[in-house]
């Protein structure tokens, strides 16, 4: 090949690369504004929702869905949904050509956890802005780390109670691991840290000797201690004739 016509196959690869250069960036500018143009115009909201409001998830949402359709942040917008304390799960995906598809799945309340706190009974603890609808739970003190111990321990007293037809309304654990716990009644036990579940037993054995009424008389029961308990009452509870209380009856037979 002449020197000339090296040098025109030079110029032409050159012209090409330079063709495919200016194609490329003519390619990129014609996707910026094409992505510039496609905002969202929707978001969607999934889920039955009883106690979480709508309104608190447009409030986070609002600043992550100002921008175009293929800039969201998807994972922006799961984490702040997330956060809510009624949000148990959040699945976020985006509909061509403008919509933002969030569905969300409620937490469930189990029981109250402390004074300002609820859990689920997979053990999730969370504080949602008020309690108000909640009042009506159980209510559970215990060490966090070891609360899925404890909402076992509490079926378990639970199911106890009711099988002597007695409701279960608070259930407390120090850090010493003592228990307490306390009747729709108001009545309180003491089970200190030991054998705790037996000593329930023992007690619950004497409820069909007392009877309800003298039941409902008791304001606190200690059952710290290793063959009975002590017992306090309520105030203006009448004296208990212990003595004749299981006296056998005489009948009288007419003649």
């Amino acid at each position: 090949m002449s020197r000339i016509g090296v040098k025109l196959f030079l110029i032409a690869l050159l012209l090409g690369a330079g063709g495919l250069w200016l194609g490329t960036r003519y390619s990129g500018l014609k996707w910026s504004l094409k992505t510039a143009s496609l905002p969202i115009k929707y978001v969607r909201t999934e889920g039955v929702f009883q106690y979480l409001s709508k309104d608190d998830i447009k409030t986070v949402l609002e600043p992550l869905v100002t921008t175009s359709f293929l800039e969201a942040n998807m994972q922006a917008i799961h984490l702040a949904v997330a956060a809510l304390p009624w949000v148990d799960a959040v699945e976020v995906k985006r509909l061509w050509p403008d919509t933002i598809d969030i569905k969300v799945t409620e937490k469930k309340a189990y029981l109250r956890w402390g004074k300002d706190s609820l859990i689920t009974e997979q053990g999730v603890i969370f504080t949602p802005k008020s309690l108000e609808r909640h009042q009506h739970l159980i209510v559970v003190t215990a060490p966090q780390a070891r609360r899925l111990e404890v909402l076992e321990i509490m079926k378990g007293i639970k199911t106890a109670l009711a099988d002597e037809s007695l409701e279960l309304a608070e259930f407390t654990i120090n850090n010493r691991w003592s228990w307490t716990i306390k009747l729709t009644t108001g009545l309180e036990i003491l089970l200190g840290r030991e054998e705790q579940l037996k000593k329930l037993q023992r007690f619950l054995k004497t409820i069909p000797l007392l009877g309800k009424q003298q039941i409902e008389a008791m304001a606190v029961v200690d059952l710290r201690y290793p063959n009975g308990y002590a017992v306090s009452w309520k105030a203006q509870t009448p004296a208990i004739d212990w003595e004749n209380m299981y006296a056998p009856q005489e009948t009288s037979v007419a003649e």
